[in-house]
C-alpha cells in the first residue's frame, strides 16, 4: 500500500464522527489512557520522590542508588508488561501502571537527588547558622531551591509514561493503544497511523500543560533557573 493511500485512510479514520463517540472512542479511550498515566506517575513519585529527596539531602552517599536507578531505564517495558501480566495482576490495565510506574521513577529519583544535592552550600550553611534544624533546611531552603528540576523530572517522567502506555492494549488493557493494536489486527493501517498521531499529540498536550503548570508554581525567581535546566 502506498503512502498516499495510508494517509488517505488517516485522514478518514480521523474525520468519521463514528471513531469519536461512545465507550471506544477517542474522548472515552484518551480518558482513561490519561487516567492509567496519571496513576503510574503517582505511583512512582511517591516512590522515588520522598527517596529521591532524602538522599540528595543527605551530605554523603546516594549516588550509587542513583546511578543503579538509572541503569534500570534499559530493562524493557514491555517486557515487564507481560511478566507483571503473567501474575497474580492479571492482564489489562494493572499491569501496565505498575510497568510504566517502574519505568517513570528513574528520571523522578535522579532529578530529586540532583536538584536537593546541587543546591548551593552556601544557603545551607547559612540557614544553620539561623538555628534551622535539618527538617527545616531541607523544607524552607533545599526543596525551594530543588523545585525547578524536581518539576522538570516529573514532567520528563509523565511523558514518557504517556507515550508508554499504549503497550496495554497488548495485554487486553484500554487506552490509545487500542487503535493501534486493532489496526494492526485488521490491516487497517491508516488507522495505526491515526492512532500514532493521537499519541504523539496527546504527549505534546501533556507537555505543554506541565510546563505552564511548573512556570506558575515556580517562584519568579526560581524560574530562570528552570528554563535553564
Amino acid at each position: 500500500m502506498n503512502g498516499n493511500g495510508v494517509l488517505a485512510q488517516t485522514l478518514r479514520w480521523l474525520n468519521d464522527p463514528l471513531n469519536w463517540q461512545g465507550p471506544h472512542g477517542v474522548p472515552a479511550l484518551t480518558v482513561e489512557h490519561l487516567g492509567m498515566s496519571a496513576a503510574a506517575v503517582l505511583i512512582a513519585a511517591v516512590v522515588a520522590l520522598p527517596l529521591g529527596v532524602w538522599l540528595g539531602h543527605r551530605p554523603r552517599g546516594g549516588g550509587l542508588t542513583v546511578v543503579a536507578s538509572n541503569t534500570s531505564r534499559a530493562l524493557p517495558t514491555l517486557a515487564l508488561l507481560f511478566i507483571f501480566a503473567t501474575t497474580g495482576l492479571g492482564f489489562g490495565n494493572r499491569p501496565t501502571v505498575l510497568a510504566a510506574a517502574l519505568f517513570a521513577m528513574p528520571p523522578i529519583l535522579s532529578h530529586a537527588f540532583t536538584g536537593v544535592r546541587e543546591v548551593d552550600p552556601a544557603a545551607r550553611d547559612a540557614a544553620g547558622g539561623m538555628g534551622m534544624s535539618a527538617a527545616r533546611v531541607l523544607g524552607t531552603v533545599e526543596l525551594p531551591l530543588a523545585l525547578p528540576l524536581i518539576g522538570a523530572g516529573l514532567r520528563t517522567a509523565a511523558v514518557q509514561v504517556v507515550a508508554t502506555v499504549p503497550l496495554a492494549a497488548l495485554v487486553g488493557g484500554g487506552g490509545l493503544g487500542t487503535i493501534i493494536v486493532t489496526g494492526f489486527a485488521t490491516q487497517r493501517y491508516g488507522q495505526v497511523v491515526a492512532g500514532g498521531i493521537l499519541v504523539a499529540a496527546l504527549c505534546l498536550a501533556v507537555e505543554a500543560v506541565l510546563a505552564f503548570g511548573q512556570r506558575v508554581l515556580t517562584p519568579r525567581p526560581m524560574r530562570a533557573v528552570a528554563v535553564g535546566r
